[in-house]
């Protein structure tokens, strides 16, 4: 009998998983949850799902945890979590729907409340202080929309910013991605304009493609551009992450594979790193800072990798560090579009793998920032993952972060 390679992946990810479980059974601690959103089938209509699988404590494996829960929708694309990981929020691109989501101490997700978005939803995140969703929407021209929080649930939109490069206000924006800085004053939006970079098509603007939106929070929630937005940010950008500290903002060009950083100025204002843009691999499209604000990892998708790099303190330059292997890439799965560091001991990193489907996990050197897979790495998942998010589990020291 033969099996197609899809099923021979399957196979062999779903006795990875097995044996993860059943070889840590005995001394298993969860340090972790870890949430993927994927779809319960591979048609384009099956109904999205998140799965739920808890990390453990000593070697970062993964085993099935609570049951899959429906995402709200179809085409789940991304997530994001309230600092006191009590709320989980999924966007599903098939309904134009933003889902909430309780999240209880072993890691059982209830659904809450929903919300309908007046464009077709890209990213989300939410503030620190956990007042504010940021909500980035279109497949035909971007919106920054913000709503108010309250006690997790979604509440109105407080504000609401319509993403245009001046002097080309009909040209077509697709947003990308979306942060907001741990001190909670400012929100960054990462788009390119596709009138200008189109490949394969016919471009009709002349503009610079690749687009960094930054505003200022104020009072109420209320949005302000920052001096200098939007910023130049490359071909295509396509993710985007802040240090714990609020010093720096890095970009990944998916088209000219590169890492472009900024330094944050007074309030929100950005200023290019002077060294930059910095090589990555080939499409990098998803990217994380570690809780310590020491290292970045950047998933290469079309590489099928998770790349690290090393982040100078004083200037914020980062640099590829390279294991005892002489190489700086780390092997995934197949295409992984969502890269995330644990958040309880900042020792574990996971990439959801799109073609693979499945999520591949990594143990992270403190001190060097080198990944080694984990143990029985990959683990399965539903159809196509496209989103990863994690929440600790028990009480853990807070991770120091450098100043």
């Amino acid at each position: 009998m033969k099996f197609s390679k899809l099923s021979q992946l399957f196979l062999v990810s779903a006795i990875g998983l097995f044996l993860a479980t059943y070889l840590t059974a005995c001394q298993i601690v969860t340090i972790d949850y870890v949430f993927v959103a994927a779809s319960a089938g591979a048609t384009p209509g099956s109904a999205g799902q998140i799965y739920t699988y808890a990390a453990d404590a000593e070697s970062g494996a993964l085993r099935a945890g609570p049951p899959p829960v429906a995402s709200g929708g179809t085409l789940p694309v991304a997530m994001a979590v309230t600092s006191d990981y009590a709320n989980l929020y999924v966007a599903n691109q098939g309904n134009d729907s933003v889902v909430h989501f309780a999240i209880d101490n072993s890691g059982v997700l209830t659904q809450k409340d929903t919300i309908t978005t007046s464009e077709t939803p890209v990213s989300l995140a939410v503030n620190s202080a956990g007042t504010y969703l940021y909500v980035i929407t279109g497949t035909a021209s971007a919106t920054l929309t913000e709503y108010g929080l309250s006690s997790g649930a979604i509440g109105s939109q407080t504000a609401q910013e319509k993403l245009m490069v001046p002097g080309y206000g009909s040209d077509t924006i697709i947003s990308t991605g979306v942060t907001v800085l741990s001190n909670n004053n400012a929100v960054y939006v990462t788009a390119y304009d596709l009138s200008a970079y189109n490949p394969g098509q016919i471009t009709t603007s002349s503009a610079n493609p690749g687009w960094l939106f930054g505003f200022a929070v104020g009072s109420g929630g209320a949005l302000t551009t920052a001096t200098g937005s939007p910023y130049q940010a490359g071909v295509k950008p396509t993710a985007l992450a802040a240090d714990p500290t609020d010093r720096f903002v890095y970009v990944t060009d998916y088209a000219s594979n590169e890492l472009i950083g900024y330094t944050i100025q007074s309030g929100s204002v950005l200023n290019f790193l002077v060294n930059g843009p910095f090589k990555t691999g080939n499409e990098p499209v998803s990217i994380v800072v570690d809780p310590r604000g020491l290292f970045i990892y950047i998933a290469d998708s079309l590489d099928s990798t998770v790349a690290a790099y090393d982040i100078a303190l004083p200037t914020g330059t980062p640099s590829a560090i390279f294991a005892t292997t002489g190489s700086s890439v780390n092997a995934t799965d197949t295409q992984p579009v969502s890269v995330i560091v644990d958040p309880a001991l900042g020792r574990y990193v996971y990439t959801a793998n799109h073609l693979g489907n499945s999520v591949s996990g990594f143990r992270l050197n403190p001190s060097t920032g080198v990944l080694e897979q984990t143990q029985a790495t990959p683990y399965p998942t539903g159809s196509g993952p496209t989103a990863v998010i994690a929440v600790p589990h028990g009480n853990h020291a807070t991770q120091t972060v450098t100043p």
